[in-house]
């Protein structure tokens, strides 16, 4: 078994390539199964300027393969998310990805900016969450956009490695892929969930109160391998892959697709464990 499980994503080493998906870990939840020093890295819930509320309940509903969710980036705001969440992870060991979104990409620069500041080790750019009004999805899908909103954030992150996420909610996701890289990103996240619905049969109305959702788990599985292989062809900069990981089969395929590293999601919602358990399995296949 391989002994040395290091990767390096855009000059930040990693102790191993396994990481969880941003929204599906809270240091005090999640903590209480494991230490979050053991994962490569904490990628944290997505942190806005000021706090939002997020969509109103019901958010997740079950699905056939997977889940849908429609939670709507609700969180505390990037002051609350220093002072507490950061700082917790870091003084545990950890190294943290901060999952950053906004309205305007004037506010993706002010957040990035105030985190350049801190001690957290990379920026994840959220340009592609398929259920907020007004917010990422309408910058991750038109390259032109994107590429503006990176190039602006490039700008303020004080040379933080910034990764952008990419939604498989388009045509063709290598044209976003080089149009963000040519932009600045060192890194790129794929893929966020795909839009999906559900409709109660009983009411005849959406199961999500906004209506639609992000799709996430197995289901999605081999579009993210399909998009992983192709980005991968496009774009030489590290990608770290997601999408319905629920074994170390899973993640090592991502990495033959050409993932350096692999992030868990709906498997943590599950049993909040399976990222230690995803790594054990993927030293396997290493």
């Amino acid at each position: 078994m391989v002994k040395d499980t290091s990767v390096n994503i855009c000059g930040v080493r990693l102790k191993n390539p396994i990481l969880c998906a941003s929204g599906t870990y809270n240091f005090r939840e999640s903590g209480l199964y494991y230490d979050p020093a053991a994962l490569g890295c904490i990628t944290t819930k997505s942190v806005s300027l000021l706090p939002w509320d997020g969509n109103d309940a019901p958010k997740i509903a079950e699905a056939y393969g997977g889940m849908l969710n429609a939670i709507g980036l609700e969180n505390r705001g990037l002051d609350a998310y220093i002072k507490t969440e950061l700082k917790m992870l870091k003084a545990a060991g950890a190294t943290v990805m901060a999952n950053v979104v906004g309205r305007t990409a004037e506010e993706y620069a002010e957040v990035a900016g105030a985190l350049a500041a801190t001690d957290v080790d990379l920026l994840e750019l959220n340009i592609s969450c398929p259920n907020v009004k007004d917010s990422g999805i309408a910058f991750g899908t038109d390259p032109k956009t994107a590429a503006g909103l990176v190039a602006g954030v490039k700008k303020a992150s004080g040379g933080k490695p910034v990764i952008v996420k990419l939604t498989p909610n388009v045509t063709d996701i290598t044209e976003i892929a080089r149009a963000v890289v040519d932009a600045g990103a060192d890194g790129l996240s794929l893929i966020n969930t795909l839009k999906g619905m559900r409709i109660d049969l009983r009411t005849k109305q959406p199961v999500l109160k906004a209506g639609g959702g992000g799709l996430s788990g197995p289901a999605i599985h081999p579009v993210a391998v399909r998009m992983v292989y192709e980005t991968r062809r496009a774009v030489s900069v590290p990608i770290i892959g997601m999408g319905g990981v629920m074994t170390g089969a899973d993640a090592y395929e991502l990495m033959l697709a050409g993932a350096v590293a692999v992030a868990v999601g709906t498997a943590a919602l599950i049993d909040p464990a399976a990222p230690l358990r995803i790594l054990e399995e993927l030293k396997v296949f290493l």
